[in-house]
């Protein structure tokens, strides 16, 4: 890529916040990330749920298993993938925070709910990335969807992934507002999407609006997501501590799955954070890797 294409793509990404990009996995990077995926799949954590959904489809997710990081060590550490942020941040320091995998299939699968991932992880900063890799082709019609430059907006509640209501608050405290019921009237929202093919990644901001479309009978959908965070990330707490959505445990509980385990074998990150950091302190911990320079 050149330098003037690099210098798009970075202002795309800081004022849009999310931004395609593609072909930029080669074939042996491709692999190395199904081979993670793969895994994931084989070694579900305490994490790994199926969400509740009307129609007969599976709609299934796993995240920060702490013991996945031996699996992705190669394709974080001997691919492009970090690369990718640490140029879109014009940064030279990444850290990995966690992997997600989300499998649609069987028939039709519920929409994912319109949702910012910011308001589940107790951190903020510019420095912020989600990479979303899709292994199958996905039409613009099935693609994630987002609402552009909603990373510089309101922080909403999270989803509860109701089946019943998409907006029905995580936290429910009134300490954020309810999410706005943006399937319900998309006219004045500035949607995009892309379609994708195997190859591509689709890079945004933690704190977008964005959720993805129903998967209909027939098709599979397969996707790895992989986070991470720049020097400028803080601690930034949540009300009543970070949670995951549908998943069968939270931050108070010692089998919290989300982070990574630490280098020692000591545990989920993130339920542990709040006893060594406090508001805005660097985001740092034995138990995220840094992959650039490494």
């Amino acid at each position: 890529m050149t330098a003037e294409n690099i210098a798009a793509l970075r202002k795309e990404f800081l004022e849009d916040g999310v931004v395609p990009i593609r072909g930029v996995l080669d074939p042996q990077t491709l692999r190395m990330a199904q081979e993670a995926f793969d895994w994931s799949l084989a070694h579900p954590s305490v994490a790994a749920t199926t969400f509740s959904q009307k129609a007969p489809g599976k709609f299934y997710q796993d995240l920060a298993n702490p013991m996945a990081f031996p699996a992705y060590r190669g394709l974080l550490e001997r691919s492009a993938v970090a690369d990718v942020a640490a140029t879109l941040w014009g940064a030279r320091d990444v850290w990995f925070m966690y992997e997600q995998v989300f499998l649609k299939d069987g028939g039709a699968a519920r929409r994912t709910p319109w949702h910012q991932d910011s308001c589940y992880l107790p951190v903020a900063g510019e420095q912020l990335m989600v990479m979303w890799i899709s292994f199958d082709p996905v039409a613009k019609q099935g693609a994630l969807e987002f609402v552009r430059g909603s990373h510089r907006g309101v922080l909403y509640d999270g989803s509860s992934f109701d089946p019943d209501d998409d907006t029905a608050p995580l936290y429910a405290d009134g300490r954020m507002p309810r999410l706005p019921n943006i399937e319900a009237d998309r006219a004045p929202w500035d949607i995009v999407s892309w379609a994708t093919e195997p190859g591509d990644v689709v890079c945004f901001h933690p704190a977008m609006l964005h959720g993805g479309a129903a998967t209909n009978p027939g098709l599979r959908r397969r996707t790895l997501s992989l986070r991470f965070f720049g020097a400028d990330a803080v601690y930034s707490p949540r009300p009543g501590g970070a949670k995951v959505p549908g998943s069968r445990v939270d931050e108070g509980n010692a089998a919290r799955p989300s982070g990574q385990e630490s280098p020692d074998g000591g545990g989920p990150v993130f339920a542990r954070l709040a006893q060594t950091l406090s508001a805005g302190d660097p985001f740092r911990h034995p138990g995220f890797p840094k992959v650039r320079p490494h």
